[in-house]
This record gives structure tokens, sequence and C-alpha cells, in this order.
């Protein structure tokens, strides 16, 4: 089990745990144009749809979860938090989930597996959960084009490597980068994530910054806890 400010996350029944990548997207993830409408593509525990209930007044907050297990516990984690009546979980891939679209969203955030090498590990619950061949890229983007609103967010996290790919199937649905944030473990480490949000309109400028997390083992630098700090206990 893992304590947050204002929630709990049970997470036994989950291959991915609640992990820094998680927590990252659904503290930065944009929300000033105040969404109404939330989609989490990709679950997981459900601490992304969690953290966004926590932070803004969206009174719709959807997210989708391919595997058993890590659903039921999604539902569990929703129900049991101070927000259950605006949080809804969908057991469905999101191939299935985009094939009859109802709703249109204002923010859509994605932790999406990203394990895109050739290795595979014994257990295949957790090979779901982090291969990028569960959820392509592709899959994202054209979901985002398919139910992002007018003025609606794509918000997701990927690999430093991945970003100009991204970047670049994004631009063909004709979704553009508004912000970027790369994120480093320390000050000496290389950029290991990148934080995208985009949108349907093209902006002047682009807001790109760097996020480092530790100065050193478990002393967090002021930007990450300002960042994390409405969330962590210890923050």
């Amino acid at each position: 089990m893992f304590s947050f400010k204002q929630f709990i996350i049970k997470q036994d029944r989950c291959a991915m745990k609640v992990g820094t990548d998680g927590v990252l997207l659904g503290s930065w993830a944009p929300i000033s144009h105040n969404p109404f409408s939330v989609l989490d593509i990709g679950a997981g525990t459900g601490i992304i749809a969690l953290m966004l209930a926590q932070r803004t007044h969206a009174e719709q907050i959807d997210a989708l979860e391919i595997d058993e297990d890590a659903y039921e516990q999604a539902v569990e984690n929703f129900e049991s938090s101070p927000w259950g009546d605006r949080l809804f979980c969908f057991h469905a891939g999101l191939d299935e989930f985009i094939e009859e679209p109802e709703d249109e969203y204002d923010l859509i955030v994605s932790n999406p597996p990203f394990y895109a090498e050739d290795y595979k590990t014994e257990n295949e619950q957790r090979d779901l959960a982090r291969f990028q061949d569960a959820m392509p890229f592709e899959e994202i983007v054209e979901a985002a084009d398919l139910l992002l609103s007018e003025n609606g967010i794509l918000a997701i996290i990927i690999p430093f490597k991945e970003e100009e790919k991204f970047i670049a199937l994004a631009k063909e649905a004709e979704l553009y980068p508004l912000k970027i944030t790369r994120v480093k473990g320390t000050p000496k480490s290389e950029i290991k994530r990148s934080l995208l949000a985009f949108s349907r309109n093209e902006v002047s400028e682009i807001e790109i910054d760097e996020l480092v997390i530790e100065i050193e083992r478990h002393v967090y630098t002021p930007e990450y806890i300002e960042l994390t700090k409405d969330f962590y206990l210890k923050m």
C-alpha cells in the first residue's frame, strides 16, 4: 500500500507499481484550461487519475485499463478515495475504446508502456504493462486525435530517446507541442524522460524546461518538491 496526502493506493495486484513516472505526469499535466473531462489511458493503479481528481474540478474522470487485476484494483482505489463519484474505470483496451467514441475529453493523459526492446520477462502481466507493443505510440496519437476536445490537451511521459519520434507522429495528426519538460535523475545524469503536452493549436513558442529530481540520493531538488508536495507525505 502507498499512502499519499489525500488518498491511498493499493497495488498488490498491479504489475506496474507506483513509480516516479506516474507521479511526475500526475503532478505536471497542464490544467490551466480547467478541464471538465479527463481520460487516463492505461490507468494501472489509477494513480494519475486520482492525482488529477485532487488537482482539478473535472466532473468526469475516466480511466482505461486492459489488465483485469489492475482494472479491479484501480476501481477499488477510486472507490476508497474522496472523489469516487467523479472517477470511472473501463475494463478495455484502447483500440476497443475508440471504436465507438461517446465523449470528448479536455485532458488526456498516459504513462504508456515503453520497453520497446525485444527483451521480455517470464511475467506476462508485467510485460503487458511495460512493453510498447501492448499500446503503440501511434494508437495513443490516434486516440487523442479522435477524443480530444477543441481546446483539449494530451499529456504524456515517454523515454527522452523517443521524444522526436512522438512529436513527429503527433504532428501528422495535427497535434502540436505546447510544453516540454525533460527529466534527469541527478544534475550529472543523462536526460531519461520527456514530459510532453500537445494541443490542436500550434503555439508560436513552445515552453521548454528541464527538471532534476535529486541533488543526491533522497535529497530532492526544490523544483521536484514544489511539483509533488501536494501528494507525497514527506515533501
